[in-house]
C-alpha cells in the first residue's frame, strides 16, 4: 500500500442524547493517531432539540419535514466547524476531510435499514472542506448492524493499554468495545444508556437529565420492575448487535415516584452492562474505561462498579477526553474512508467481511 502521511481531519458527532454537536480535530493516517487537536461542543437550542426528538422512530416522516430539519442540522454543523477552526487557529485549507455522522433518527438493523439525516454535499459547500458521511449504509448492505462504529478508533487509542480492557460509551444507548490480546475486538450495544433516564427526567421533573445522579440517589430501585425490564429479548441475542434509541418500553414504571423511577432506570443501565459482560465477553476485564455523558453520573458509575466488581473509571484517567471521543472517531474513520480501509469488522457489527464505507463529497476549492 502506498505511503499515506498523517493529515488533519475534523470529526462531527451528534449522538442519541441529542444535546448538541461534538467537533474534534485529529491528525492521523487512519491507522495510528499522530496528534489529538482541539475540541468544541455546540449545544442545540431547546427548540431544535425538540424538533430532533420529534423525528425519533420516524421511518416515514414527510420528506419536506425531514429535508427542512436535515438542512438546519447541517447548517448547525457548519457553524460548529467554523467555531472550532476559529478557536484552534486552523483554516479550512489545513483540514483534509470532515467526518460527518449526521443524526440518527431511526435504526432498524433487523430490516437492514437506518436513517441518519444531514447533507454532506451542503456541508462541503458551506465549509470548503471535503466531507465523508453515510458511514453505515455499506455495512448494512454487507450484512452488518451498521453500529457501533467507534471500535477501530478505540483500538487505535488503546494501543498502549494493558489487555483485555473494555471501553464503555454511555450515550443515549450504551455500547462497549472489548479489546483483547492480539488486537482482538468485540463490540455491541449493551442496552440503554442515558436516553430512558433523560426522557423520564424531562417528563417527570422538566430537567433534561439527572445531573450527577442526584435524584436516583434519593430513590429506591423497584426490583420487580427491574427484573421485568431485564427480560427484554434483546438481552438474549448474541453480539454483534445494535439498538434503536427507542427499543425499550418503560410504561411499567409509570406508577413510580420520580426518584424511584430514576433509581430503577439507572439500575437498568448498570444491570444490562453487567449482563452483557457476563454472557458475551471472551474473557473478563478488570478495567472499564467509561466515555459519554453517563460518566458524569456518580450514581450510575457507582452502580456499575458494584455490579461489575472491577475498576470503572472515566476515560480521562488514561488521558482521553470523554466528551470528544466520538467526534474524534469520525475524524479517524473519515481518513480511513479516504484510504479505502475497513470501517467495520465481523466482530464489531456482524458484517460478513471487513468493510470500507462512507460517501465522499468534494468541496469546490477557491
Amino acid at each position: 500500500m502506498e505511503k499515506f502521511e498523517a493529515v488533519w481531519a475534523l470529526g462531527l458527532m451528534s449522538g442519541t442524547s441529542m444535546d448538541g454537536i461534538d467537533a474534534a480535530l485529529v491528525r492521523t493516517d487512519g491507522e495510528r493517531i499522530a496528534e489529538i487537536g482541539s475540541v468544541h461542543m455546540k449545544a442545540y437550542a431547546p427548540a431544535f432539540r425538540k424538533k430532533l426528538k420529534g423525528l425519533l422512530g420516524a421511518a416515514t416522516e414527510p420528506p419536506g419535514a425531514l429535508a427542512e430539519i436535515s438542512r438546519e442540522l447541517t447548517e448547525l454543523h457548519a457553524e460548529a466547524v467554523q467555531e472550532l477552526l476559529a478557536a484552534s487557529g486552523f483554516s479550512a485549507r489545513d483540514i483534509a476531510v470532515l467526518g460527518f455522522h449526521g443524526q440518527t433518527v431511526w435504526h432498524a438493523p433487523e430490516k437492514r435499514k437506518t436513517l441518519q439525516i444531514g447533507d454532506g454535499e451542503l456541508l462541503a459547500k458551506r465549509t470548503g472542506i471535503d466531507v465523508v458521511n453515510d458511514f453505515r449504509s455499506a455495512d448494512l448492505a454487507g450484512g452488518g448492524e451498521g453500529a457501533p462504529l467507534a471500535p477501530l478508533y478505540h483500538l487505535a487509542r488503546a494501543e498502549s493499554l494493558a489487555r483485555p480492557v473494555a471501553i464503555l460509551n454511555l450515550g443515549g444507548v450504551a455500547n462497549v468495545t472489548w479489546i483483547g490480546e492480539g488486537n482482538a475486538l468485540l463490540a455491541f450495544d449493551t442496552g440503554p444508556g442515558n436516553a430512558l433516564l433523560d426522557d423520564w427526567m424531562a417528563a417527570r421533573t422538566g430537567e433534561t437529565l439527572d445531573r450527577d445522579g442526584r435524584l436516583a440517589r434519593q430513590g429506591k430501585i423497584d426490583a420487580a420492575l427491574l427484573a421485568e425490564l431485564m427480560q427484554h429479548p434483546y438481552f438474549r441475542q448474541r453480539p454483534p448487535k445494535s439498538l434503536d434509541r427507542n427499543a425499550f418500553a418503560v410504561d411499567s414504571l409509570s406508577g413510580l415516584a420520580p426518584a424511584d423511577g430514576a433509581a430503577t432506570l439507572t439500575a437498568f443501565t448498570a444491570a444490562s452492562v453487567a449482563l452483557a459482560s457476563e454472557r458475551h465477553f471472551p474473557s473478563p476485564v478488570e478495567r472499564w474505561l467509561v466515555t459519554g455523558g453517563g460518566r458524569h453520573n456518580r450514581t450510575l458509575m457507582a452502580a456499575l462498579r458494584d455490579r461489575l466488581k472491577a475498576e470503572v473509571v472515566p476515560v480521562e484517567l488514561v488521558g482521553w477526553d470523554g466528551d470528544a471521543l466520538e467526534g474524534e472517531a469520525f475524524a479517524f474513520l473519515a481518513v480511513r474512508a479516504l484510504r479505502g480501509l475497513a470501517l467495520t469488522l465481523p466482530t464489531t457489527t456482524g458484517v460478513v467481511r471487513p468493510t470500507p464505507g462512507g460517501v465522499l463529497y468534494k468541496a469546490k476549492k477557491a
